[in-house]
């Protein structure tokens, strides 16, 4: 009876198969729960890659040289047990130890802040189960080749079941269970499936069952204590918290406002005041790109009843609260919104009110713009989330898409985070690419926030007097005329609408026109990750250099006593 479940070695591919889905499960696993935190860049991936690269390496040739030593598959399967229960309390403890580890870390260094949390994080918490079921190739292949003559086929089948199930278990995490039941539960599923493997094997051979019992009581205190999509748990009343193919996604609110957030659990992608007010964030200052355009605001004293209505186009809608203040503010206009996520557009209608009269469509912005032909007055490029920029939107190949999309005296303004004035930065990357596009730039710090608003006039003269630059490329940035007199134009059609004329006002004092330099983002050379990161090093480095002085000082109870 000991010897029956490997008497066919069907078990052995059984195996094989699931373990492969695993790796590739637990992979997958670990960008979610990482992107809170670190967000989902390339540097994240590349970090994750490569950590499990490392862990199954390192468990290919342990599994080997134990195999050699002693070929009991039981060694095997008991190893399948502990990786399957240290996955099952990833969710119960992941969070909290990136949480200490990066508190750590953000006291100690002052650059490359992000590469070593996150490698650190991955070390710590995946390393070890990974490095586990790296063991499993090689030591089934001991146990499955019987004789040299068919050692070649066997490895074979060894091989293509792995891949059969890593394959299996790459599109099931991505497409089916975190979108449908979270990371959380993810990590529960595929620990779930090697610990029965494991079960299965020393049950049906009647063989410590005393660990099988452990194993089984562990895995289930862990998915009753993790069994929580919940990452920022440190905020118990939020409306929402969830996942889509995309994002992590948090909905929260008090008395004034809604606000999402995106892979990020300090920084806000959407909000929507209660009151219906103005937000005092980059929403209100990218409305100067309408009035830059010529568009009427509602009250203004003049009449656009002879011509037709302005076209906005807004690439990365979010949960659309530009859209809804340009509807609020402004005469005869059609919007059209841009949004990859579907969930956070499900989520617009259900807790921000969104606008039903607005198409959004679910879509890249860049590929968006190479289906349509249509032009617009004003295009609205929100799509970068800290270091979270799409490269493909960054590109001077998008902004020549953008430009061909805007009508004679149309009006491109792009939100850009992480804003500094120190030389080579993600934000003079992104001027100067679009400086060489575009005739006329200007730049716009939102107070308060490290936003900043870029306005781009694909003509030089005000509203109503085109110039435009039919040569795409290497075109210099004009002076400070050209921009302040497509304000001055624009306020003639908002005279009536005090608050807006306000803003623009304040606007019109610190808008800055931006020369172009040379440092130009391709589609062949876009290292926006590695710019940002750059950024988010010098962001911490400001923020937290008291505390890190009293930590090198006083140590952390220095620390400790000014907290308290």
């Amino acid at each position: 009876m000991k010897r029956d479940i490997l008497e066919n070695k069907a078990y052995l591919y059984i195996t094989e198969f699931f373990a492969g889905m695993g790796v590739m499960a637990v992979e997958l696993g670990a960008s979610r729960l990482l992107a809170p935190y670190f967000s989902s860049s390339q540097i994240v991936w590349t970090i994750i890659i490569g950590t499990i690269m490392i862990a199954m390496a390192l468990g290919n040739i342990y599994g080997g040289r134990s195999a050699d030593k002693d070929p009991s598959p039981e060694i095997l399967y008991k190893r399948l047990l502990i990786a399957a229960v240290w996955t099952a309390a990833i969710p119960v403890l992941g969070k909290y130890l990136i949480i200490l580890i990066s508190g750590v870390l953000v006291l100690t260094i002052n650059t490359n802040f992000l590469i070593i949390a996150a490698f650190i994080s991955c070390m710590v918490i995946f390393v070890f189960p990974l490095f586990l079921l790296g063991t499993v190739t090689p030591s089934l292949a001991k146990y499955a080749v019987s004789s040299l003559d068919d050692s070649g086929r066997v490895v074979g089948q060894l091989g293509a079941a792995n891949t059969i199930g890593s394959i299996i278990g790459t599109f099931m995490p991505t497409f089916v269970t975190i979108p449908a039941v979270g990371t959380a539960v993810t990590f529960l599923i595929f620990s779930g499936i090697i610990l029965v493997i494991g079960l299965v094997f020393f049950i049906s051979r009647r063989s410590h069952l005393k660990l099988c019992v452990i194993s089984a009581v562990l895995f289930i205190l862990c998915a009753v204590f993790g069994n929580s999509d919940s990452f920022a748990f440190w905020e118990p009343d939020l409306t929402y918290e969830g996942e889509s193919i995309y994002n992590y996604l948090q909905v929260a609110e008090d008395d004034r406002e809604v606000r999402l957030s995106t892979n990020v659990l300090f920084g806000v992608q959407s909000v929507m005041m209660k009151e219906d007010e103005l937000t005092g964030m980059y929403y209100d200052y990218a409305m100067a790109a309408p009035v830059m355009a010529g568009i009427k605001a509602k009250g203004n004293s003049g009449s656009d009843e002879n011509s037709g209505p302005a076209d906005i186009l807004i690439l990365g809608m979010g949960t659309g609260t530009y859209a809804k203040q340009c509807y609020k503010y402004f005469n005869n206009i059609n919007i059209t919104g841009v949004e990859i996520d579907r969930k956070i557009t499900d989520l617009s209608y259900r807790y921000f009110d969104a606008l039903p009269e607005v198409p959004v469509y679910t879509y890249d912005g860049r590929a968006f713009l190479q289906t349509v032909d249509d032009k617009y007055d004003v295009i609205m490029v929100d799509a970068y989330q800290d270091i979270s920029i799409p490269f493909q939107m960054s590109s001077v190949e998008f902004f020549r898409e953008v430009y061909a999309h805007l009508k004679d005296n149309g009006v491109m303004v792009v939100n850009m985070n992480m804003h500094s004035d120190m030389e080579g930065n993600i934000n003079g990357y992104l001027s100067d690419t679009i400086a060489s596009v575009f005739p006329s730039v200007a730049l716009v710090d939102v107070p308060g926030y490290t936003n900043r608003e870029l306005f781009a006039l694909k003509s030089a003269k005000s509203a109503g007097t085109v110039e435009s630059v039919e040569s795409v490329g290497n075109v210099q940035s004009v002076d400070t005329g050209d921009i302040l007199a497509r304000i001055d134009a624009g306020m003639d059609n908002i005279n009536m609408n005090n608050e807006l004329n306000q803003l623009m006002l304040n606007i019109r004092d610190v808008i800055n026109v931006y020369k172009g330099g040379d440092f130009i983002l391709t589609d062949d050379k876009a290292p926006v990750e590695l710019l940002g990161m750059r950024e988010i090093d010098l962001m911490i480095s400001e923020e937290l250099g008291y505390y890190k002085n009293v930590f090198r000082e006083e140590g952390a109870e220095g620390i400790l006593r000014r907290l308290t």
